[in-house]
């Protein structure tokens, strides 16, 4: 692992593999981890830039809430760019990660080369997703991760499909979520303040693919279509049998609509 220092906070990346440039940035609250079946696929072709994002994995944990936000978490991806020496990349994101790609296209857009954003949206919060993520965070300081973490992979964030015929996806998914308190507490706030992106869809200008599980509860098909749908000449693929984390779920499915996507 690589590793950028970054405003007193070490974030920490894997390199690996030769050719064009692809940036992978998880969701919450998972780490680098996430994205192993993509990097498996991709390495022998493409060069995977993979970092674990403040908060979580080896990166640093700090406690200072204000540390977090989508526009924070972007510019620590640029640094990790800077410290490989890559001018420019295809950005390949996941749920929080959409979120934070979003915040890049407004800050940095020459850095992107291509666009990939599974199972994400453009709306922020509405005041009943920021009082549970607040009730979210008043749970992990009074009883730590662990209930977040069962109530996440009991509830919508993996497929029936998944729960019911994949254990080891489910097991792995829980051994992903094993993060610092501090990086879920933080990543809360981020998402709970995060802005409005609904515009910057107008301001991609890149080959862009929407990815979403078929089953996907928190982001459904319909939010990815209408996204879609704001993004001339952009590209839409549902992933069969799998919710939220459809790249975990489905990853075969995932690989293939990425590696057709990268080679056109």
């Amino acid at each position: 692992m690589a590793e950028v220092e970054r405003a007193h906070n070490r974030i920490y990346y894997a390199d690996r593999g030769d050719g064009e440039p692809v940036l992978f940035v998880h969701g919450y609250p998972l780490n680098s981890s996430l994205w192993d079946p993509q990097v498996g696929a991709l390495e022998g072709s493409y060069r995977c830039l993979v970092p674990d994002l403040l908060g979580f994995g080896r990166s640093d944990a700090p406690e200072d809430l204000d540390l977090y936000s989508v526009e924070a978490y972007a510019a620590d991806l640029l640094s990790v760019m800077d410290d490989a020496g890559v001018n420019n990349a295809t950005v390949c994101s996941l749920s929080m990660g959409g979120y934070i790609a979003f915040a890049l296209v407004r800050s940095a857009p020459e850095r992107i080369r291509a666009l990939i954003l599974a199972d994400t949206r453009v709306e922020p919060d509405g005041d009943e997703a920021r009082a549970s993520r607040t009730a979210q965070q008043e749970l992990i300081r009074a009883q730590g991760t662990a209930p977040v973490i069962d109530s996440m992979v009991t509830g919508p964030l993996l497929s029936d499909v998944t729960r019911a015929s994949k254990p080891d996806v489910v097991e792995r998914t829980r051994r992903i979520m094993d993060n610092p308190a501090p990086g879920f507490l933080g990543a809360l706030e981020a998402m709970k303040k995060r802005p409005d992106s609904t515009r910057t869809l107008a301001r991609i200008n890149v080959p862009t693919l929407f990815l979403v599980g078929e089953h996907d509860a928190i982001t459904p098909p319909g939010v990815a279509r209408e996204m879609h749908a704001a993004v001339p000449g952009s590209r839409l693929v549902v992933i069969p049998d799998a919710g939220h984390l459809s790249n975990l779920e489905s990853p075969a499915a995932f690989n293939g609509a990425t590696l057709e996507f990268l080679g056109s």
